[in-house]
């Protein structure tokens, strides 16, 4: 039995060191008048500010401070808006991310770096006309930049960083290498590696399954299957990391009506979940 669900977030989001190729003016430290606006937040969406306070945010609140956090939990999501209204970051279900630098360089540009450590985030950036104004999202496996564009990311419990590209193109940096990913194309960034050539953008949420099958003596379930390597897996709300090649082999706890729950997203937002009934 299976049951299949897609929506497209039309919000902005973005993972993995990646980096924009763009002139670097001297930053300066900003006293109020850079921020991150929550506009919008469906579900568990938890603000933890650089001074340790953390609560339930609700829209209208700011990330204003280096180490300012946002923190999705299962079935919950939010939106950002960047200040001067240069674009906005939808966040996914089960995502982080971090404040790492708002600033403003000599020359007036605006330099803003994002870490998202987990989950996905989709952005839609306007076109930006100061060449020192920067946005770049920051994830364990590489930097992304930006200078106008529709892209995102998502991000594995280990880091592995899958990005896609819907309109404009963004700088992914990592290992000192740069590869640019153009409009419907997309790569993935392995830690410790230079990102992938481009390759065609799929936005596929389909998973495959190969295995699904009660171990003897136990209350667990095996899980076989493959999705392609730059989405997300969730198993029954747990984030999983993929092997390279997009496979999963996985155990997993069976609850009495012997369903699983699997949801699989696409760095661009696209999401499919699956009903799995164990034989």
């Amino acid at each position: 039995m299976l049951k299949t669900r897609r929506s497209l977030l039309a919000a902005v989001i973005l993972g993995c060191f990646i980096s924009v190729a763009a002139a670097y003016g001297q930053a300066l430290t900003l006293r109020g008048d850079r921020w991150l606006a929550v506009t919008e937040v469906t579900g568990q969406v938890e603000l933890m500010t650089a001074q340790g306070e953390r609560r339930q945010a609700v829209p209208g609140d700011r990330l204003v401070s280096v180490g300012d956090r946002l923190l999705t939990g299962a079935n919950s999501s939010a939106r950002l808006e960047i200040d001067q209204k240069a674009g906005y970051v939808s966040v996914a279900e089960n995502s982080q991310l971090r404040v790492q630098t708002l600033s403003i360089t000599t020359t007036g540009g605006r330099v803003t770096e994002i870490a998202v450590t987990l989950g996905q985030v989709r952005l839609r950036i306007r076109r930006l006309t100061n060449p020192d104004t920067r946005i770049e999202i920051h994830t364990p496996a590489g930097v992304s930049g930006v200078r106008g564009t529709e892209f995102g990311v998502a991000v594995q419990p280990n880091g592995q960083t899958g990005v896609a590209t819907r309109e404009g193109s963004i700088a992914a940096r990592a290992q000192g290498q740069t590869v640019m990913v153009t409009a419907e194309t997309q790569s993935i960034i392995y830690p410790g590696e230079p990102p992938t050539p481009p390759a065609p953008l799929t936005d596929d949420p389909t998973l495959l399954i190969e295995t699904l099958a009660k171990i003897p003596g136990t209350r667990k379930a095996r899980v076989v299957g493959y999705t392609d390597n730059v989405n997300l897996l969730e198993i029954n709300q747990e984030l999983q990391t993929l092997e390279r090649d997009g496979k999963f082999d996985l155990e997993v706890s069976l609850t009495p009506n012997r369903r699983i729950e699997a949801l699989v997203t696409t760095p661009l937002g696209t999401e499919q979940l699956y009903e799995l009934v164990v034989p």
